[in-house]
C-alpha cells in the first residue's frame, strides 16, 4: 500500500489466521517480509500462499512458550531475509471459561506461560540476536479484559493486564533504540472470540458505539502504525481498539 516497510522483516506470532494473519498481511502490503508461526504447518502453508509466496513470507511451525522454537524462528528469519526488526507478539490462549474460584490452577499457569512468559522470551530472542544492535519496534496483542472486567475470561485479562505492563517495562528498557507498544482489541470477529458473538452478533454489537464488531483488517492497520515511523514518539503504550463500547456502561 505505501512501501513504508521496504527491507523490513517482521515476526508474527500467532499468524496462520486471524488477527495474526491480518497483521501479516498488511505489513506485506507495506513492503515487508513477514515470518509467521503457528502449531500446524498446513494453515501456515496456505497462510504463506495467501500472503505471496517465499519471496515475501516464511512459516515456521511450532510452540508458541517452546524457547528453542522462538531461536530457531529468529535464526531463520535472520538466514532468509536478513533481519528481525519487527516482533508482533499475537499469540494467546484462553483454555477456561468461568469464575476464578472453579479455575483449574495447572490450567492458569498455562495460560500466564503463553500469554505473558513467552512473550518476554520472544523479545529477548529478538534482542540478543538483532535489535540490541540494530534497534527495532514490537507490538505485543493485549486484550479490553486488560483493562475492563470480563466476566468468565478475567483470568485471560488479568494476563493480558500482566502484558501490557510488561510492554510498559520494556519499553522503558529498550528505549531509544526499539518501541514497545500494544494493542488492546474488543471482540474481534475471529475463530478464537466466535463464543462471544456467534449466532447473537447484531446483540453483540448493539453495545457498541460504532454499532458493529471488529474486523480483524482493524487491527492490522493499527499494529502497522505502531510499527511505523509515524509512531516514532510513542512508546509504552497499549492503545485500545474497541468501536467505543468501552465508554459505554456495558452489561
Amino acid at each position: 500500500m505505501t512501501g513504508r516497510f521496504a527491507g523490513k522483516t517482521a515476526i508474527v506470532t500467532g499468524a496462520s489466521r486471524g488477527i495474526g494473519l491480518a497483521v501479516a498481511e498488511r505489513l506485506v502490503a507495506d513492503g515487508a517480509r513477514v515470518v509467521i508461526t503457528a502449531r500446524k504447518q498446513e494453515a501456515l502453508d496456505e497462510a504463506v500462499a495467501r500472503l505471496g509466496g517465499p519471496e515475501t513470507a516464511l512459516a515456521v511451525a511450532g510452540k508458541a512458550d517452546d524457547a528453542e522454537h522462538q531461536a530457531d524462528t529468529v535464526r531463520q528469519a535472520i538466514d532468509t531475509f536478513g533481519s528481525v526488526d519487527f516482533l508482533v507478539n499475537n499469540t494467546g490462549i484462553n483454555p477456561a471459561y468461568g469464575p476464578l474460584v472453579d479455575l483449574d490452577l495447572a490450567v492458569a499457569r498455562k495460560i500466564v506461560e503463553v500469554n505473558c512468559v513467552a512473550a518476554v522470551s520472544w523479545v529477548q530472542h529478538a534482542y540478543r540476536s538483532w535489535m540490541r544492535e540494530h534497534g527495532g519496534a514490537i507490538v505485543n496483542v493485549s486484550s479490553l479484559s486488560s483493562v475492563r472486567t470480563a466476566p468468565n475470561i478475567g483470568f485471560y485479562g488479568a494476563t493480558k493486564a500482566m502484558l501490557n505492563s510488561l510492554t510498559e517495562l520494556l519499553a522503558v528498557e529498550l528505549g531509544p533504540g526499539i518501541r514497545v507498544n500494544g494493542v488492546a482489541p474488543a471482540v474481534v470477529k475471529t475463530k478464537f472470540a466466535t463464543a462471544l458473538y456467534e449466532g447473537r452478533e447484531e446483540e453483540a454489537a448493539r453495545a457498541y458505539p460504532l454499532k458493529r464488531l471488529g474486523e480483524t483488517e482493524d487491527i492490522g492497520g493499527a499494529v502497522a502504525f505502531l510499527l511505523s515511523p509515524d509512531a516514532a514518539w510513542m512508546t509504552g503504550q497499549t492503545v485500545v481498539i474497541d468501536g467505543g463500547v468501552s465508554l459505554t456502561a456495558g452489561e
